[in-house]
């Protein structure tokens, strides 16, 4: 998986619109201070390691909800999380607030989105401190229908040049020029994964079902709650940075599952590798499908994910019956 990684990151450093020469990249590599190095490290390096942790995080995300709702639909957008960090956004860009407090104030009002909309489920599906999944889901299926209802009214009122932001952001972008940005989310994905190896065990446990994992001595409601604030802080930082890029949270855990089994010991960190590289090779395809325009990433990952994802469908049941 880390070969495979390495492979797609390489490709992609040297496939781009620059129209850079292999020679070119080799020297590129060794001589600061030329175009070539510019090109390549200041900003296809940094847009690559943004594809990874972004793509790792979706997925580590995806498996964990997956294995604490105990249900293979749910990924990282079904709670609506994704919803409010682009209300958050859009409400951002309708009335103005990027041009009086800059750029940065729109990952932070899709991050403030996001954690306003995890609070209030939290708030919703906490019963005498018991965290009740059934009624997380269904009030996230709401909330996130609610959210692309009240994003869809402001799209019909906005101005033109604020209706092509909104939508350009909807569709996911690697494209990120400020480099502590992609710092902070590559924090945030490394303690996520660190973190949720505190807790492989007690998800192994909770494959038997809740009652079982409490007689095998895990204290199910802890463990739900701590993994229902790492996926939702994985999927807030990640959606609020690059905007929607969906599937990548749905497809790679099917897929990761289908080669080292349902051990989160290693499913957790194979989960991340591969969908760092899976987001990676979208967004080279992404960049160079119609050069010199690009492809907002989310639309690779969507078509891709979705052919994908009916393809593992078709082969599990080709293997199981």
């Amino acid at each position: 998986m880390l070969i495979f990684v390495l492979v797609i990151g390489f490709i992609s450093l040297c496939i781009g619109s620059g129209g850079l020469y292999f020679k070119e990249i080799i020297s590129g590599i060794f001589t600061k201070g030329t175009p070539e190095f510019s090109i390549l490290f200041d900003i296809r390096l940094p847009r690559i390691i943004l594809a990874f942790v972004v793509g790792g995080a979706l997925s580590l995300a995806g498996v964990i909800l997956q294995g604490i709702f105990r249900n293979p639909l749910v990924e990282p957008y079904t709670l609506g999380i994704s919803g409010g960090a682009a209300l958050g956004v859009t409400l951002n860009i309708v009335f103005g607030i990027a041009s009086i407090f800059g750029t940065m104030s729109m990952p932070i009002s899709g991050f403030l989105g996001a954690i306003v909309v995890i609070i209030f489920l939290y708030s919703l599906s906490i019963n005498r401190r018991i965290l009740k999944m059934h009624e997380l889901l269904l009030c996230g299926v709401m909330i996130s229908f609610v959210c692309s209802s009240i994003l869809m009214l402001l799209m019909a009122i906005s101005k033109t040049e604020n209706l092509h932001g909104i939508i350009f952001w909807m569709m996911g972008s690697l494209e990120q020029p400020n480099i502590n940005l992609i710092w902070m989310t590559l924090f945030v994905s490394i303690l996520g994964l660190i973190a949720s190896y505190f807790f492989c065990f007690d998800l192994n446990a909770l494959l038997l079902g809740e009652e079982e994992a409490t007689h095998l001595g895990i204290n199910v409601e802890k463990t739900k709650r701590a993994l229902f604030i790492i996926a939702s802080v994985l999927t807030g930082v990640s959606v609020s940075v690059v905007g929607i890029i969906g599937f990548v949270g749905l497809l790679v855990p099917h897929f990761v599952r289908m080669f080292v089994g349902n051990d989160y010991r290693i499913l957790n960190i194979s989960a991340f590798i591969v969908g760092g590289g899976f987001l990676i090779f979208c967004d080279t395809l992404a960049r160079i499908v119609i050069v010199p325009l690009e492809l907002p990433v989310g639309v690779i990952t969507g078509i891709l994910g979705g052919i994908l994802f009916i393809y593992a469908i078709l082969k599990k049941r080709l293997i199981f019956g």
